[in-house]
């Protein structure tokens, strides 16, 4: 018995979020804008990630699992103050920081998420 994929905003390459058996995987989110500062990219993305866990049945409050991927490591001060506005209190995912080549000079975070669906 084969189990249904869901993809969401296919595109040839990837898929920005993929549903199976009640999870949501995200893929890599990164800013809309370039010409930001890190705290500007990381509001950026946070609300693109919350958008894409609204569309596919979920929200930030059922994040299992975050990864985040900085150009320098030098700005985990300023992107934690975004973030943790942005978490809700009491549901903080587990989390790894890490530095890391970004796919564009301009990015200066990329944020990946997994998380669990509502119950239909």
């Amino acid at each position: 018995m084969s189990q249904h994929i869901t993809r969401i905003g296919m595109a040839e390459r990837y898929s920005e979020a993929a549903v199976f058996n009640g999870v949501v995987y995200l893929a890599g989110m990164v800013p809309e804008r370039g010409d930001t500062d890190i705290a500007g990219q990381t509001a950026d993305v946070l609300d693109q990630v919350q958008q894409r866990l609204l569309e596919a049945g979920s929200d930030k409050s059922r994040i299992l699992r975050a990864e985040i991927y900085l150009a320098d490591i030098r700005d985990i001060g300023a992107m934690n103050a975004v973030w943790d506005a942005w978490v809700v209190p009491g549901a903080a995912p587990p989390r790894a920081t890490v530095q890391a080549a970004l796919a564009s000079p301009a990015y200066r975070i990329e944020i990946v998420v997994t998380a669990a669906r509502k119950a239909a």
